[in-house]
């Protein structure tokens, strides 16, 4: 399953790409029809609060319409509405670009923190903005966020 993330949506496209979705997200705002058209070319489903994309023909289709507000109500929402996985494969994109991630190399060592080097034993690196990942607190807190999401997903099945 791959998603495409309105400019809305930007928080949960990130939530998405945590949980290993490959997950576009419009970031400089753009048309519409552009959009559709776009998740349509990619075979993604088009993340939206937008109502205005449903008038589109054949949008029902591609487009998944959300009402609610909050980060965890669109969550929720989703969840209900798409078979996801929130631990499809965490950690595995780089929650800036999308770009899946690869075992770091030597250089990309040298941008960890040097506290963190001595705890740090698998370094992930993205080759295309070259930003280091490593399984520090922020990832163990995000990792439990997702799990209770996928808790809370089993649930309601």
């Amino acid at each position: 399953m791959k998603f495409y993330c309105d400019e809305m949506l930007q928080r949960l496209g990130r939530w998405l790409r945590a949980a290993g979705y490959d997950t576009r997200i419009q970031v400089n705002g753009g048309s519409d029809s552009a959009m559709l058209r776009d998740a349509r070319s990619d075979g993604r489903l088009l993340i939206t609060r937008d109502h205005k994309l449903m008038e589109f023909r054949d949008a029902a289709d591609t487009v998944i319409l959300l009402h609610s507000n909050t980060l965890q109500e669109c969550i929720d929402e989703l969840t209900s509405r798409v078979q996801l996985d929130w631990l499809y494969r965490p950690f595995s994109r780089c929650l800036i670009c999308n770009t899946v991630l690869v075992e770091a190399d030597a250089e990309a060592w040298n941008q960890l923190p040097r506290g963190s080097r001595l705890h740090v034993h698998r370094l992930l690196s993205c080759s295309h903005c070259t930003r280091v990942y490593w399984e520090g607190g922020h990832v163990r807190r995000m990792r439990a966020r997702l799990a209770v999401w996928q808790a809370a997903a089993h649930t309601r099945q």
